[in-house]
């Protein structure tokens, strides 16, 4: 036989199976629209960065700051070292810091995470870079005066004129009038951006001897380059960078940020993929079982092997390029659906045209097309491989293929997987996560080769349980999910790798929420407790006026410390008051306080490091200043408070007061006080400090737990994709299964069974498989969980916890959803007349 016949046999059979076409098509969708999504996202997201920041340094010749992220900044009698240099035009430093801005009805304007900064203005005769310009009113003229851009004024519902306040870390609740209104071309995303007069700036921003950066334009003499260098040479200890060096820096650091996103997103995209795959290469074999007689009559008529293995591949080809056209399609609407959702969330993320690149059309394509045809690779090798004459006989389209190989395979995976994730999770660090991860995939690999033996005695089992209410029905449906142990487990993989990565996330969250109420409740001694917004903190005037409360006998603001200590970069804290009278601290040796050059340390870094009371250790400030601090005492590992505690007098030296606050500021309250009363009393005097909340230790767990919920709450949104894929892939391989028993469900019903009985046989197979499905991702998720949280014990998951309840909720989820998964396959073979079943060849 020629080829062309073999490929109008492939198209004209595809063409001929709509339904099991439309499956097959859609399990490729799924898989590639989420890669299709998640590069159309990240892709959308990095083009409008780009504009954002392309013009970051426009107008700039030369820009100088420091090294180090987060120092002091430029000293203020380097700008006159800048402006002696005869190339030197002009210069302007930049003056700013966070804040937050109130609105008219005097609450925090919300940014959805978008940057909330005030700077100095400058008159455009000053300002090296691109001027703003301004819609309304005017600039800042006075100290008291602020301008805003058009949007933060919108969301805030500020006028010119118009009075509210701004909270600065320095100097606590500011009162404010709008000057005036500026335009900014990419005014998106929730960005607000106050000016002030120069020395209201340096007064709320800078410790008055530093700027965070240096803008300088040339007098045209020199190239922005060789200015550059002379600049350099002139100041030898900062970073002298060009304009468009400072461009580019500033656009590489935000496509390394989208990078991790689009990591994440596309790792979930590949979770995806594989349980599709699984269902497309189920879907394959299924067909060509289902084809073996039609393969064979085409051996018998001279097609060779080559032509029958082909035409399953051309098969295979056609469903990937049109699945892939189609995901293309709908990741372009997911990205689209991702935007409009996180837009609603007020996420502060800017807007712009979707992006679909070439590279993105061509990786979805090459993805979907190839899966697929390595899907259907084995199923069309096993096609060729049966005898024409064998095949066109009743009894040999049933057949099934020995399980002893792939079992024996699957058990020695499984003893080499146990004994890594074992011994993994006796360890902490990466390479004992790296073991654990090795051990999770061989196991996976192994319940990959050996769920077909293992379905036979569980599903067996599970029909002992589920089946026998229902009778004869009830051992059918039994009989139906056993006889093909092949499908059976290709179809329950697909719900297992599911529910196991949910199970992993499970334990992960339940055991992060443990390990904080035991930190808390174990090292916390406070009554009750100040905090404030991840990166702003609370205000040390919020603590003063603690303070002032009555029934308050302690407060102790905590703050976050960032130094080199003894050679290694860490964060650590220190306390201005007495730490162990909130702290459970419990010494090992030295005391309890760090007062002058002193520090503490905690036990695991005192060992580590072979540090004793009275050592001295090298502590240097981002700036550069260095201490010789000795240390007072070494104290059990303590969560809380982390691996080190420096004096008041070291946090002070080392941290301007422009940006000193507390990460949280604890307090106790005096014996035989109203708690209400005192909570009420904080409450009352922190009110005007409006995002500083009062909270109690159970209230404080909350908070912890809230904030690990949100993140869980992302990673389940995202494997529901997997799930949903593993669903589609049961309702799919039931209703090539109601074709394949066609014949039998015909003369089911040719004898005598009803149509609800059909409906009801169909259910139960298909809970069967899910039930079986569910029971080995959740084992498999839980002893993964289990072993990755103890590699992380010494991060602070110290406790594993596993959530019951949610495991019993998927599982009794999975069998509902086996039920639902059934609904139309058991409607279609309910509907199966039973002579014209017969009568099929």
């Amino acid at each position: 036989m020629s080829g062309n016949p073999i490929r109008k046999v492939a198209l004209r059979n595809l063409a001929a199976h709509k339904v099991r076409l439309a499956l097959t098509v859609l399990s490729v969708v799924l898989g590639t629209a989420f890669i299709t999504g998640s590069f159309v996202f990240t892709d959308t997201l990095q083009r409008t960065f780009d504009g954002i920041f392309g013009d970051v340094a426009k107008g700039v010749d030369v820009r100088v700051s420091t090294e180090e992220s987060g120092s002091s900044g430029v000293p203020v009698e380097d700008i006159a070292t800048v402006e002696a240099l005869p190339a030197v035009g002009r210069t302007s430093p930049y003056i700013g810091g966070t804040l937050v801005l109130l609105g008219s009805d005097g609450a925090a304007i919300q940014t959805g995470g978008a940057p909330v900064e005030g700077y100095a203005y400058f008159p455009p005769e000053e300002f090296v870079g691109e001027p703003r310009e301004f819609i309304e009113g005017t600039p800042p003229l006075e100290d008291g005066q602020i301008a805003l851009n058009a949007s933060a004024a919108e969301r805030g519902g500020l006028t010119v004129g118009g009075q509210t306040s701004i909270l600065s870390i320095a100097q606590g609740m500011v009162p404010v009038t709008v000057s005036g209104i500026y335009n900014l071309e990419t005014d998106t995303g929730g960005y607000v951006g106050a000016m002030f007069t120069e020395s209201q700036a340096s007064t709320l921003f800078t410790d008055g001897r530093h700027v965070e950066f240096l803008n300088i334009a040339g007098d045209g003499s020199l190239s922005p380059e060789a200015l550059r260098d002379e600049v350099a040479a002139a100041l030898p200890d900062l970073k002298v960078q060009t304009g468009a060096e400072v461009t580019e820096e500033t656009k590489s650091q935000v496509s390394e940020a989208l990078n991790f996103l689009n990591y994440f997103l596309l790792a979930f995209g590949a979770i995806a993929l594989l349980v599709g795959t699984f269902i497309i290469y189920n879907t394959f074999s299924m067909i060509v079982a289902q084809r073996l007689r039609e393969l064979a009559l085409l051996r018998a008529i001279g097609a060779s092997r080559k032509q029958v293995g082909r035409s399953v591949t051309l098969e295979a080809l056609v469903v990937g390029l049109i699945g892939s056209v189609i995901g293309i399609a709908a990741g372009v609407a997911l990205a689209y659906g991702l935007r409009a959702a996180l837009n609603a969330a007020d996420l502060g993320l800017p807007s712009g045209p979707l992006q679909l690149a070439p590279r993105t059309v061509v990786v979805a394509l090459l993805v979907g097309i190839v899966v697929t045809a390595v899907s259907a690779y084995a199923p069309a090798r096993r096609a060729t491989r049966v005898p024409p004459v064998a095949a066109m006989r009743e009894e040999s389209t049933g057949t099934v293929e020995g399980l002893r190989v792939r079992t024996i395979a699957g058990v020695v995976a499984a003893v080499v997987g146990v004994v890594l994730v074992v011994f993994g999770a006796q360890g902490t660090g990466g390479g004992a996560a790296s073991a654990v991860g090795g051990g999770a995939f061989l196991l996976v690999v192994a319940v990959m080769l050996a769920a077909p033996a293992l379905s036979r005695p569980v599903v067996g089992a599970l029909g002992g349980v589920f089946a026998r209410p229902f009778g004869a029905v009830g051992r059918l449906a039994r009989t139906n999910a056993t006889r093909n142990p092949r499908r059976t487990a290709a179809t329950a993989f697909a719900l297992t790798l599911g529910l196991m990565l949910v199970s992993v996330i499970g334990v992960f969250g339940s055991s992060a929420k443990a390990s904080v109420d035991a930190a808390v409740d174990n090292g916390v001694q406070a009554d009750f407790m100040l905090t404030g917004p991840q990166g702003f903190g609370v205000p040390l005037p919020a603590a003063d006026a603690a303070e002032r409360v009555e029934g308050v006998v302690e407060v102790v603001p905590v703050h976050g410390v960032r130094a080199n200590v003894g050679g290694d970069d860490g964060f650590g804290t220190s306390a201005t008051g007495v730490l162990d009278d909130v702290i459970d601290l419990q010494m090992v040796d030295g005391a309890p306080g760090a007062t002058g050059n002193e520090m503490l340390v905690n036990q695991s870094t005192a060992s580590e490091k072979g540090w004793t009371v009275g050592s001295t250790i090298p502590v240097t400030s981002r700036d550069g200043d260095t201490v010789d601090a000795t240390v007072a005492g070494v104290y059990v590992d303590s969560q809380i408070i982390g691996p080190w505690v420096m004096s008041q007098q070291i946090y002070e030296q080392f941290t301007p007061p422009a940006t000193r606050s507390a990460i949280v500021v604890l307090m106790n309250t005096a014996d035989g006080a109203d708690p209400s009363a005192v909570r009420s009393g904080l409450e009352a005097a922190t009110k005007e400090f409006v995002i500083v909340q009062v909270l109690d230790r159970e209230q404080f767990k909350g908070q912890q737990a809230q904030q690990i919920d949100t993140v869980l709450a992302i990673l389940y949104g995202l494997l529901a994709l997997a799930v949903v894929i593993a669903i589609l892939g049961i309702v799919n391989t039931l209703a090539l299964s109601v074709v394949e028993r066609r014949r039998e469900i015909g003369m089911l019903r040719a004898v005598g069974m009803q149509r609800g009985q059909v409906r009801r046989t169909i259910y139960l197979e298909s809970l069967l498989i899910a039930v079986f499905g569910a029971i080995v991702g959740v084992i498999l998720g839980l002893s993964f969980g289990w072993a990755f949280v103890r590699t992380l014990a010494d991060q602070g998951l110290d406790i594993i916890s596993v959530p019951w309840s949610q495991v019993v909720g998927m599982l009794i989820a999975s069998g509902v959803i086996g039920v639902l998964a059934a609904l139309w396959p058991g409607n279609r073979a309910a509907k199966t007349p039973p002579l014209e079943a017969i009568s099929d060849l």
